[in-house]
């Protein structure tokens, strides 16, 4: 496994560069810009349509920047240096242990100063160069797909409180020991979580901006697919424990060993036994090997991305492509669960992880929300624009 970037270089490459960056995170990142990159070709595809409009914004240009942005630069710039200057003195210790220091009290004073500084002075120069003897305003035309880096941010951020609040529930046990660790690790983290906050986060975005959310919806409907399918290898690559149950049983002929079963060493959970002869933070092997299920569930994934995409121009009714998408990614997920681990809910004496009930409710919903919008449209074929 390559719980850093740091572990794939050497395996690759046979050289040891320390660098902090987590393999999960610089594959999530990845997602996320494969995921706009298609977010926005299909939102241009719906503007040629005329199923979005461009927006009309009224800009005021040549005005001398407010003392506000003066002082959020000033601060921005004191907090990334006052931890960046620390890291670099004590780099050691940080490309083994990011996180211990990205979130411990820890900094350099005069590193946050100089980049206060730094920004104060960039942040001076930008504002003498754009300001006008006579400030001017103007109306610029505002495209839909020029909203996916704010609609991509606000997906991050939703997805990641998501993520972690709908994981703290799963866990709750865990939770209630150490509530701080909970909340502040870079571990442990629901997909759906990410995916009911993120998605709802993006939705009021687009209704606040006049976007029809039906129609958005719609658009990144492939591009939620994709990026799932990729975060899954994410999973995979770092040993993140999203991986199955045990599977002792011999691999049939036609599938590789490693496709059918794994023990995933080196994983970034430290769970297993210890590895002999091995040193450092992720040196742990499972004691017998478990489904793979992130890479099961990135292969079908990519599977449906192409399903979605191959049919985005023949669904012609609003709303059924997310439909669709929530019928698939419930499908998948509700079945992936059978041969992983997480702990069951128990509700009237049946047995059910959180997955697996999101998972049902999403193939209900999707269903049901399908046969309403294509007896609506039949009925009224103009009304949902």
């Amino acid at each position: 496994m390559y719980p850093t970037i740091s572990y794939f270089i050497k395996d690759i490459f046979g050289v040891n560069i320390p660098l902090p960056f987590p393999t999960f995170g610089f594959i999530v990142a990845f997602a996320f810009f494969a995921a706009a990159y298609f977010f926005a070709k299909e939102l241009k595809r719906k503007e040629y349509e005329g199923l979005l409009l461009a927006s009309l914004k009224t800009t005021t240009f040549g005005k001398p920047f407010p003392i506000q942005e003066y002082i959020s630069s000033a601060l921005m710039g004191f907090i990334i240096a006052w931890k960046l200057f620390y890291a670099i003195g004590n780099y050691s210790e940080f490309a083994t242990d990011p996180q211990k220091i990205i979130l411990s009290t820890n900094g350099s004073i005069l590193g946050g100063i100089l980049g206060a500084a730094t920004m104060l002075l960039f942040k001076f120069l930008e504002d003498k160069k754009q300001r006008l003897p006579e400030p001017e305003t103007k109306e610029i035309e505002f495209h839909p797909y020029q909203h996916v880096g704010n609609m991509t941010m606000i997906a991050a951020i939703g997805g990641i409180l998501g993520a972690k609040l709908f994981h703290n529930l799963e866990e709750w046990n865990d939770f209630v020991n150490n509530p701080i660790e909970a909340l502040l690790s870079f571990s442990g983290l629901s997909i759906y979580g990410g995916l009911i906050i993120g998605g709802a986060s993006v939705v009021f975005y687009a209704w606040k901006n006049k976007l029809h959310p039906i129609h958005v919806m719609d658009a990144c409907a492939p591009a939620l697919m994709m990026a799932y399918a990729i975060g899954r290898i994410g999973c995979h690559l770092s040993g993140d424990g999203d991986w199955g149950i045990v599977n002792t049983s011999v691999a049939p002929s036609f599938i590789p060993n490693w496709l059918w079963a794994y023990n995933y060493p080196n994983n970034v959970v430290s769970e297993g036994i210890p590895i002999e002869g091995c040193t450092g933070l992720y040196c742990h092997v499972l004691p017998q090997p478990v489904y793979p299920t992130p890479l099961y569930e990135s292969l079908i994934s990519l599977l449906f991305f192409a399903t979605l995409w191959f049919f985005r121009k023949k669904i012609t009714v609003p709303g059924v492509m997310f439909c669709s998408y929530m019928i698939m990614n419930g499908i998948e997920r509700f079945f992936i669960e059978k041969i992983r681990i997480n702990p069951p809910y128990h509700i009237g004496g049946i047995e059910a992880t959180q997955a697996e009930i999101i998972s049902a409710l999403l193939v209900i919903v999707g269903i049901v929300g399908i046969w309403l919008l294509t007896k609506k449209n039949i009925k009224q074929p103009n009304q949902i624009k």
